[in-house]
């Protein structure tokens, strides 16, 4: 056990010292893979155990402001991180067919380094997407994939910015940032309230523009896979499954809120006796539902992550709580993810933008 235990550290030791990047030895969180494994790990535990529990008796917090700010921080800071991977080397100076990674000490090289070290503490940023939701108490939203999606993100880029900071597999981060200024910039606006929702026509395509980004992800990563390319081939493919795994959690989480919502819906209201707005609560535009048909007709999946597509209830009464049951289809949460069919109205309540 003693040899296998020395053997297994000197392996490390030749890994951190001999195979990577001395550019980033010195950069912040980059010594050693712990820090930022273990951070994984608490996200994770705080996500799904400790936030829930400490916030069990606690009223939900209202971060509309907190919010509006956060996500123009967040649109501003991911538009800069994608600006500088052009200007880095995939506007005009990088192939989209192979490049492998620069480990000189050019001007172009640093600047590439530098940014990928940024993205890297962009993921950390991102954990605020889900301690706002705990704050909030929508514990709903913070399904598997959106902690599969947050949690693994900081690991994995840790590993390409420590051996490979620059080259092919950027791409992947370029993309995924020009998306994140999209979403984040859908979020802001969300958050700002409903009079501001004619702004956001969009929202329906914004899952369909997740789901092309991984298409293009992989599909960029495994064309090395019928190339010759200086290019690690483990980071190709640990990058290329990254895209495969999102598209298949996204395409179910599509499936099930736009293709089955409909006919849950539909479902929900013949059920109810309100069709085509012949019904006495319907107006044409939303029908009137019980709690629980409303919760049948939003869909059941809570695998969603960044997917951000709504469906709120539209009357409130005096005290801002829900009331009459009207579905409003369009109105949007400050963020993400379809509600857990086994909650109960109040839960409904904690999904408006505070």
């Amino acid at each position: 056990m003693a040899i296998i235990l020395q053997e297994a550290q000197e392996w490390y030791r030749d890994l951190m010292d001999n195979k990577s990047d001395p550019r980033v030895q010195d950069f912040f969180l980059l010594s050693s893979p712990l820090p930022t494994l273990g951070m994984c790990i608490f996200y994770a535990y705080f996500s799904t155990s400790l936030g829930p529990r400490l916030m069990a008796n606690r009223k939900p917090m209202e971060l509309r402001s907190v919010l509006v700010i956060y996500n123009a921080i967040q649109t501003i800071f991911s538009a800069w991180i994608c600006y500088e991977y052009l200007m880095s080397g995939w506007w005009g100076h990088y192939s989209f067919k192979c490049q492998p990674v620069d480990y000189g000490n050019s001007p172009l090289a640093l600047r590439m380094v530098n940014i990928c070290w940024w993205y890297y503490i962009s993921k950390f940023t991102e954990f605020f997407d889900t301690l706002f939701f705990i704050l909030r108490k929508k514990n709903e939203h913070v399904s598997t994939l959106h902690v599969i999606h947050h949690g693994c993100m900081p690991f994995s880029v840790w590993m390409g910015l420590k051996f490979a900071p620059g080259g092919h597999s950027t791409f992947f981060a370029l993309l995924n940032a020009f998306v994140h200024i999209v979403m984040y910039f859908y979020y802001m606006i969300a958050a700002m309230g409903p009079k501001y929702q004619k702004f956001i026509w969009w929202k329906k395509y914004l899952t369909t523009f997740q789901m092309v980004q991984f298409v293009a992800i992989f599909t960029h990563q495994f064309q090395l896979l019928f190339r010759d390319c200086d290019y690690p081939k483990g980071f190709m493919v640990w990058i290329g499954l990254h895209g495969v795994m999102f598209l298949f959690l996204f395409s179910d989480f599509y499936k099930a809120k736009y293709l089955n919502a409909a006919r849950r819906r539909r479902q929900a209201v013949k059920a109810n006796g309100h069709i085509n707005g012949h019904g006495p609560h319907t107006n044409g535009h939303s029908k009137h539902l019980g709690n629980g048909d409303a919760l049948t007709a939003n869909g059941s999946n809570k695998g969603a992550c960044m997917p951000v597509l709504e469906d709120e209830y539209a009357s409130r009464n005096g005290n801002g709580h829900a009331g009459g049951g009207f579905f409003k289809e369009g109105a949007l949460s400050s963020n993400e993810s379809i509600l857990n069919p086994d909650s109960s109205s109040s839960s409904l309540h904690q999904r408006k933008v505070k």
